[in-house]
């Protein structure tokens, strides 16, 4: 048998949305990586895709998460600088439901703890300020600046692009088959060939029990969904904002970023699947019968028959929360970066600089801890 080759520095195993990011953070800083994919970056496969993804501020999954969220604006706006693209539209974010709910008050009482400059919009103000979203009796309007869409494609190719820029190596369509650590470094083998390196970061996404089936990531389908609109004027990517809804409709949507269609996906819909490759590519009849009726009822501005619809694949951890660091008892060779339950993509940039902390020199000054792949779970 042939020796592996020798390729001192850090890999990468998968050039999605938090590999490339991660990628993008270790070349930046100077050091050799060389990052590995089935595919290609922004390929359509995994949970980067269909042309926009949330990111605001005020956060209902946590708290915690303002001072990586604020991070990572800056970063976003770093690798739109080095893409000489935007990136990020800062075009508001709306919650929407019953003034109640936990998700609304979970919104008000993060804004309050870090003094985020969110209103609170009722009747006519909140129908002169967002029309196409408007309200039933009892509902309120949580109004965030400082959130907005991302493109998640050309985000992704960006960061990839920006890390080959800075001297990184990206090996497309070549399938990591093995991951052996030692006391010394990390045996990578693919379906081309054989390195060895210092240390690994695994981002694999969905992929994660196909490369360490006893991560606890559970492969679950995204669905997007497509409206016309019956307004020209509603919808209109430059001003109208990201919305979430909660209460008896509830799902996201998003401005007319294509100019013709506006995307809604449903919230806790996300059916599992025993692989990536397993992915159905519609949608069940009984999901979108349930979107029609939530388009009619709280969406008038829109057509209630999807013109389009697309699946996507996330991996999910039991609690909700990504996994990002070092693998228990491999001798900090081995982290991992994936297992973002649906809400990573905004947060891509800061996780993958923490990540490049991590296996660089075992610690990050990012507040990570909560998402320790050692917690239990």
């Amino acid at each position: 048998m042939s020796q592996p080759r020798l390729a001192p520095g850090i890999a990468v195993v998968g050039t999605g949305t938090v590999g490339a990011m991660t990628l993008w953070r270790l070349a930046a800083r100077g050091v050799p990586a060389t990052g590995f994919d089935t595919y290609a970056p922004g390929h359509d496969r995994g949970a980067a895709g269909g042309e926009s993804r949330i990111f605001r501020t005020a956060y209902k999954e946590g708290a915690e998460y303002v001072p990586l969220l604020q991070a990572a604006r800056g970063l976003w706006h770093e690798l739109e600088e080095a893409a000489g693209a935007r990136l990020l539209h800062l075009v508001g974010g709306a919650t929407v439901g019953p003034a109640d709910h936990p998700t609304v008050r979970a919104v008000l009482d993060c804004a309050e703890r870090y003094d985020l400059p969110v209103e609170l919009l009722t009747g006519a103000e909140a129908r002169r300020r967002v029309p196409e979203h408007p309200l039933g009796d009892g509902e309120v309007l949580v109004l965030d600046p400082d959130a907005g869409f991302l493109t998640p494609e050309p985000a992704v190719q960006a960061a990839a692009a920006a890390a080959e820029r800075a001297g990184a190596t990206i090996r497309r369509y070549e399938r990591v088959l093995d991951v052996e650590p030692d006391g010394d470094g990390v045996t990578i083998r693919t379906d081309r060939a054989t390195d060895r390196f210092d240390a690994v970061v695994l981002a694999p996404g969905p992929w994660a029990r196909t490369l360490l089936g006893d991560l606890p990531v559970q492969p679950r389908t995204i669905t997007s969904t497509w409206f016309t609109r019956h307004d020209p004027s509603l919808f209109d990517a430059k001003r109208c904002p990201i919305a979430v809804r909660v209460g008896p409709h509830a799902f996201s949507c998003f401005p007319a970023v294509d100019g013709r269609g506006v995307k809604v996906n449903p919230h806790g819909e996300f059916p599992p699947v025993d692989a990536p490759e397993a992915l159905p590519r519609s949608a069940a009849p009984e999901l979108v019968d349930r979107l029609r009726t939530a388009v009619s009822a709280v969406l008038p501005g829109l057509v209630p028959d999807p013109i389009r619809i697309a699946t996507y694949c996330d991996g999910f951890t039991p609690d909700g929360h990504g996994l990002l660091g070092p693998l228990p008892g491999l001798g900090g060779r081995v982290h991992v970066a994936t297992g973002f339950s649906g809400h990573g993509f905004k947060l891509a940039p800061v996780f993958g600089d923490a990540a490049a902390d991590l296996v660089l020199t075992g610690s990050t000054p990012r507040p990570v801890d909560h998402l320790s792949p050692a917690r239990p779970l």
